[in-house]
């Protein structure tokens, strides 16, 4: 047991989401081979890898969107791993998708609205939303299709937080966005968690995990390869998770 499961137990914290042995094939190809996790109230879970490690699957499984091969996930304490998608997200499992995934032809805030036609009661509101994100006000008349990335990005994390999730799976935000405006989409992350809302985050940057991971899981061809708080792993042992080299400076499987 890890030394801060162990603390949470003894805390009496209950895990908030959990996935165990999870297996998930893609037709022939298996994505994930048999992954855990498990994700306490308030934290920022970060997943890192780099393409084609299952970082994604793993996301879209979670919300239902992929159905596996063998294992579980459990969400407050009950089992879900056969739970339509549409129902885990009213029972709180909310997701930003890769690509934003807006709706083009919809104004911002008629996406917003979209996002709040099943919400859970919470304390996210549109105009909480506009307040997170203060530029969107004046301009929730403008289509997304004539967006920026950020600012599309921007209005798929409103859609969902509009949803009052209580955990938020957040999918590769920092794909395709200069660095200035990744700083600034994850400038709002200390807001949603005050808010009560717990972070599942698949990230491709590993810097910008490891600052604000308060545990992180690195996927290489859908394993783990490493597990651990910032403050327990070396940039090192990262590197090597993330890239499959062993101590010995070759990649796993070779020499």
């Amino acid at each position: 047991m890890s030394i801060r499961a162990e603390a949470a137990r003894q805390d009496g914290v209950a895990p908030l989401l959990e996935v165990r042995d999870l297996v998930v094939h893609h037709g022939q190809l298996k994505a994930l081979s048999g992954i855990s996790l498990t994700v306490y109230p308030g934290e920022v879970y970060a997943i890192i890898g780099a393409n084609g490690a299952g970082k994604s699957t793993l996301l879209r499984t979670i919300a239902g969107l992929h159905r596996p091969s063998d294992g579980s996930i459990t969400y407050e304490g009950k089992d879900v791993t056969g739970l339509r998608p549409e129902k885990r997200a009213t029972a709180g499992i909310g997701m930003v998708p890769e690509g934003r995934r807006l709706f083009p032809s919809l104004t911002l805030e008629e996406n917003l609205k979209v996002g709040a036609t099943y919400a859970r009661k919470g304390p996210w509101t549109i105009e909480r939303v506009y307040d997170l994100f203060p530029w969107m006000k004046d301009r929730r008349g403008q289509r997304t299709a004539q967006m920026s990335g950020g600012e599309q990005q921007s209005v798929a994390i409103g859609r969902a937080l509009v949803a009052n999730p209580r955990v938020l799976l957040l999918d590769e935000l920092s794909l395709g966005l200069a660095p200035v405006i990744v700083q600034r989409i994850y400038a709002m992350l200390p807001q949603v968690l005050a808010s009560g809302v717990t972070v599942l985050l698949v990230e491709q940057d590993v810097s910008q995990a490891l600052r604000v991971a308060s545990h992180l899981q690195c996927l290489l061809e859908g394993h783990t390869t490493l597990e651990g708080t910032p403050a327990e792993v070396t940039r090192s042992q990262v590197e090597a998770a993330y890239f499959g080299i062993n101590e010995g400076g070759s990649p796993h499987g070779l020499g």
